[in-house]
């Protein structure tokens, strides 16, 4: 949905990790789907495991299986609907696995902190795998997978601030009809867990612990917003209005003169991409299959774009099929449409040419969707001595920072 771009990642390094709050309110806690869909999995710890069928406070749940050796594979399987773990069949449709201190587990060879949860969707044919995380742990496995630890500090602690923020009204305005609150890829925002805290952002959470952004609501209430963020902007960034489509007083386009000399010059500015017609036609009738009512499509162009002057950024598409009708998307979802990765087709700032058998997108500038903060321009403010609370009012005016926790 969003397509937010991770700008960085990090390497294995010798870490220095606080004292993990495992006992912060439940309601705090985090709920990342890292499988979707899956009949199996494989699980490794460095302490020893409970399983319990719930999710409730260790001094009343009950350990249905209690798992001593560690280091040691345990394989999960669904068996005739039912979780099989260490060759023990689960009645119900969930388990959830408690790893002993230091509360970290493998999942599939990845490391994560906090507890498993596994759920048998309806179909008894699959499940989720589900971390419960603590939000500092959570937060910590997100700003190092999201934005280079060794950027400046204030820069992180604005990642760690909008993080935070996104997550908590995601998890608000989602989380209650579902299962879980938050992917770990970039349709949220990317987690990597363990893999992806180094010192210097686990600082970056510790000193920002709580804080969130708000806005004003209409009836006059201080409450978390979409906090959007995205690696480039190009220049200038975007109202939320052209991309998503939700209307929130800090989401307005200003202009964004840092990120232009910190970014890496393939990410400002990008090189023609084409791709051919038929498959893009391909999977714009798999993706939106109203517009088979148009035909066979034979044109796009642009329908709408905001203009910055120098920059331009398509908000807008038309898309014309060959009986003479037309259809619009927005362009932010064109764009991921034709490239779901968002690697090639950078952003909407780009002119589109009709090449022969392919479509063509010239002079392309930026990555990403623009809306909220570009983290190369945090990047940039925090090298000019700005602070965290100074970047976060400029690319998200109007906003207020408070502590939830």
């Amino acid at each position: 949905m969003l397509g937010l771009l991770s700008t960085g990642g990090c390497k294995s390094r010798q870490l220095t990790v606080p004292t993990i709050q495992m006992d912060i309110e439940s309601r705090f806690w985090v709920r990342v789907l890292l499988l979707d869909d899956v009949s199996s999995c494989t699980l490794t710890s460095v302490s020893p495991l409970s399983v319990s069928k719930d999710w409730i406070i260790p001094r009343t749940r009950t350990t249905k299986i209690r798992i001593e050796k560690v280091d040691v594979p345990i394989n999960i399987k669904l068996i005739n609907g039912r979780l099989t773990i260490t060759g023990q069949m689960f009645a119900g449709n969930e388990a959830v696995i408690f790893p002993d201190d230091p509360y970290i587990f493998n999942l599939n060879g990845d490391d994560y902190r906090g507890n498993l949860r596994l759920i048998v969707n309806p179909n008894g044919k699959s499940f989720d795998a589900i971390n419960l995380v603590p939000p500092e742990p959570y937060l910590a496995g997100v700003v190092g997978a999201e934005m280079p630890d060794y950027w400046e500090a204030e820069a992180l602690k604005a990642q760690a601030i909008a993080a935070r923020t996104y997550c908590f009204y995601i998890k608000k305005r989602f989380g209650v009809n579902r299962t879980w609150d938050v992917r770990q890829t970039a349709a949220n925002q990317v987690y990597r867990g363990v893999n992806a805290e180094s010192t210097r952002t686990w600082k970056a959470v510790n000193h920002t612990k709580g804080r969130v952004l708000t806005c004003r609501q209409t009836d006059g209430t201080q409450e978390v917003f979409p906090s959007y963020f995205s690696s480039t902007c190009g220049g200038h960034t975007e109202n939320s209005t052209n991309v998503f489509g939700d209307s929130f007083e800090p989401l307005i386009g200003v202009p964004c003169p840092y990120c232009e000399t910190v970014a890496k010059p393939k990410f400002f500015f990008w090189p023609m991409i084409r791709f051919d017609k038929a498959e893009v036609a391909d999977k714009l009738l798999r993706k939106y299959p109203t517009l088979k009512k148009l035909g066979k499509i034979i044109s796009i162009s642009p329908a709408g774009w905001s203009d910055y002057g120098k920059i331009s950024r398509l908000t807008k598409i038309e898309i014309v099929g060959s009986n003479g009708k037309s259809d619009f998307l927005k362009a932010e979802d064109f764009r991921l449409t034709v490239d779901p990765t968002g690697r090639k087709l950078k952003s909407s700032i780009c002119q589109i040419v009709n090449w022969d058998n392919y479509w063509a997108f010239l002079s392309g500038r930026g990555w990403g969707h623009g809306v909220g903060m570009c983290q190369y321009g945090a990047e940039g403010m925090a090298r000019e001595g700005k602070n965290a609370e100074q970047i976060l009012s400029y690319y998200y005016p109007a906003s207020r920072t408070k502590s939830i926790y």
